[in-house]
């Protein structure tokens, strides 16, 4: 809105000065600001409700005994986030970028799925939410939708089954007709990856900011002619109008985890985390780089596959020895790490180091081949 407000007073009146909300890099700046700004305001405004409707997590009996004094904290705190991720989005982008009106789609429906997963299992007291079956078919929709626009969709015409490959040069792949499952794949799969990696405090939150951090910077050079070229990439008109959502979503995480980090006065609960996780696969799918997501967002995937080796493992196990083994401690792995008798505060920022590294080799491979 005030892009378009700048642009429309520029042009009638050329006031000095204003040719610089045009310059994609001032509004992803002030993207990121805003959306810091914003959660420190409303923070603790929204934190002093939800403690006041005693909306707080409840104990859960399947985690570590040592989160059971966590219960009562208040939840549902993905409001914070998302509030904050949208009004700078509507403020500093262009909304007639169909890149940014399906980021906005997918972190408000999304959003919505989780809330309600939380009203259910945090206000109406169903012990586990929404039927997983519901929360799926939501999930599949979201993702179903964000496929057909890609696919199908004019600006998309000639790119939008094509990706890149990291660290080979002058190859381009084409998923063709699996291309539709490949993006429904993605974003429920990484909507309920960031969900399982929402376990400690301030773990998800930071991570899903270094990772947003760097899907601004792809997008940036994406949308690019020049660098889209130096860097031998897909050119992809109008994609860097998506670095203004990721600096948001990074400013709005180091906002949030303000309140998030250990001791957490606030949970994003399913509000927050399946709706970031849902955003950081379509940012993936976005700007071309689908290959790329099990390296930017390792976290995520190690924290995924984690749950799946314990859960099929122990299947494994009890079925041919009669009682059921595990790989680990406890899954996911940051609980591991946690049953290991590491600082959960230690845990989480040795998960950001390695979060920073994987950014690193992620940009690397723009290079490396």
């Amino acid at each position: 809105m005030l892009y378009k407000l700048a642009e429309w007073i520029n042009a009638k009146f050329s006031p000095p000065g204003f040719d610089v909300f045009r310059f994609l890099t001032f509004r992803s700046a002030m993207a990121a600001i805003t959306a810091l700004l914003f959660c420190f305001i409303i923070g603790p405004k929204i934190i002093n409700i939800l403690k006041k409707k005693q909306i707080g997590e409840a104990k859960k009996e399947d985690g570590p005994k040592f989160h059971w004094s966590k219960a009562g904290t208040p939840t549902m705190g993905g409001f914070i986030l998302l509030l904050s991720v949208l009004i700078p989005v509507l403020l500093w982008g262009d909304l007639s970028n169909t890149y940014v009106l399906i980021m906005l789609f997918v972190t408000i429906s999304l959003g919505a799925v989780g809330f309600l997963d939380d009203y259910l299992k945090v206000i109406k007291k169903y012990k586990k939410g929404l039927v997983e079956k519901y929360k799926l078919l939501f999930q599949l929709l979201v993702g179903l939708t964000v496929a057909a626009l890609v696919y199908f969709l004019p600006e998309f015409h000639n790119i939008n089954s094509v990706t890149t490959i990291p660290f080979l040069k002058n190859y381009e792949f084409d998923f063709s007709y699996f291309y539709i499952p490949i993006v429904v794949f993605i974003i429920v799969a990484t909507s309920n990856a960031v969900n399982l990696t929402d376990g400690l405090d301030g773990l998800a939150t930071g991570t899903v900011g270094i990772v947003a951090l760097t899907l601004g910077v792809i997008a940036y050079v994406s949308g690019n002619v020049e660098a889209a070229k130096y860097l031998n990439i897909i050119y992809l008109k109008g994609n860097g109008e998506l670095a203004i959502y990721c600096t948001a979503l990074a400013g709005a995480s180091l906002g949030f985890l303000w309140y998030n980090s250990y001791p957490a006065q606030v949970f994003m609960g399913d509000t927050g985390s399946l709706a970031l996780g849902g955003a950081v696969g379509t940012l993936c799918i976005l700007v071309k780089k689908e290959f790329l997501l099990p390296l930017l967002g390792g976290i995520f995937f190690v924290e995924t596959v984690s749950v799946i080796l314990q859960r099929y493992y122990f299947k494994y196990t009890k079925k041919k020895y009669g009682e059921g083994r595990r790989i680990f401690k406890m899954a996911p792995l940051h609980h591991h790490f946690e049953m290991k008798g590491i600082p959960e505060p230690k845990i989480v920022v040795r998960f950001y180091i390695v979060a920073v590294i994987l950014a690193i080799m992620a940009l690397a491979t723009f290079k490396i081949r």
